[in-house]
C-alpha cells in the first residue's frame, strides 16, 4: 500500500513486530523508500511472497519517509540514496536521522549508484547494509534477514567498493588468533551462529569475540568493523 505523508508525531521507543506491533507475529515489517513508484511496486510483489516479510509502508521523499517511519514503526527500511526531490546527500542525511531516531531500526541502502564513498558514508551515517539494484532475489532477501538481526549486509560490488576506498593504515589494534578467524568470517557475511559452527564455538562466544573486537575497533556495528578491519588490513 501506499502511505500518505502523514503530520509528525513524536516517536515512542522503537518495538519489534514480534512484541505488540500490528501485523502477524514473527514477520519483519519493511518500509520502502523510493522515489519511482514502479521500482516500489516491483520491491512490494517481490517482498510479499515470502511469509515473514511484510511491506508496511512507503515512500518517495524523505519528509514522507520520516512520517511514514514515524507511525508504522518497522523494523527495516529499503531505502534509495538518491531521491530527486532531493539534494545527492539527501539520503544520507534521512539514513542519520531515521537511525538516530529509532535506534533498533535496520537500513538497508538498495540503489544504483556504486560510488566508493557512498558506500563508506553510508555506514557511517547508520545503514546496517549496502546492495545495488541489479542484486538478484535471493542475495536481496538474504540482505534484509541478515540486516533484521544485527548483522551487516553487502553484495559483491558494494563489498569491492568498500575495500577500494581505504586510504592510509592506522595503527593496528592486536587480536587474538581466534578474533582474526571471526574478522575473516564477519567479511564473508556470515552470521553469529554461521561463524560459530565454522569454529566449533558456540554463538556466545562468537559474541563475546566480537564485542572485544568492536572494543577494540571503536566500531559501534558488524558493518563498522568490517571496514576498519579493511582499512587495518588485517582482512
Amino acid at each position: 500500500m501506499t502511505a500518505d505523508p502523514a503530520p509528525h508525531i513524536p516517536p515512542a521507543p522503537h518495538t519489534p513486530a514480534t512484541t505488540g506491533a500490528p501485523g502477524t507475529a514473527g514477520t519483519l515489517r519493511i518500509v520502502l523508500v523510493d522515489d519511482h513508484a514502479i521500482v516500489r511496486h516491483g520491491l512490494k510483489s517481490i517482498l510479499e511472497r515470502e511469509s515473514d516479510l511484510e511491506v508496511v509502508g512507503e515512500a518517495s521523499t524523505a519528509a514522507e519517509a520520516e512520517a511514514v517511519v514515524d507511525r508504522v514503526r518497522p523494523q527495516i527500511v529499503l531505502l534509495d540514496l538518491k531521491l530527486s526531490t532531493g539534494a545527492d546527500t539527501e539520503g544520507l542525511d534521512l539514513c542519520a536521522k531515521l537511525t538516530k531516531r529509532h535506534p533498533g531500526l535496520a537500513v538497508l541502502v538498495l540503489t544504483t549508484f556504486l560510488d566508493d564513498t557512498l558506500v563508506v558514508d553510508a555506514i557511517h551515517h547508520g545503514a546496517r547494509g549496502y546492495v545495488v539494484k541489479d542484486v538478484d532475489t535471493t542475495e536481496l532477501l538474504r540482505s534484509i534477514r541478515a540486516v533484521a538481526v544485527g548483522d551487516s549486509a553487502f553484495d559483491s560490488h558494494a563489498a569491492a567498493a568498500m575495500v577500494r576506498s581505504m586510504r592510509g593504515r592506522p595503527e593496528q589494534p592486536r587480536f587474538t588468533e581466534r578474533e582474526l578467524l571471526v574478522l575473516q568470517h564477519l567479511a564473508r557475511g556470515l552470521s553469529n551462529r554461521d561463524i560459530g559452527a565454522r569454529l566449533y564455538v558456540s554463538e556466545t562466544t562468537v559474541k563475546f569475540h566480537l564485542r572485544n573486537i568492536m572494543r577494540k575497533m571503536n566500531a559501534s556495528s558488524r558493518a563498522e568493523v568490517v571496514y576498519e578491519a579493511s582499512k587495518l588490513g588485517v582482512i
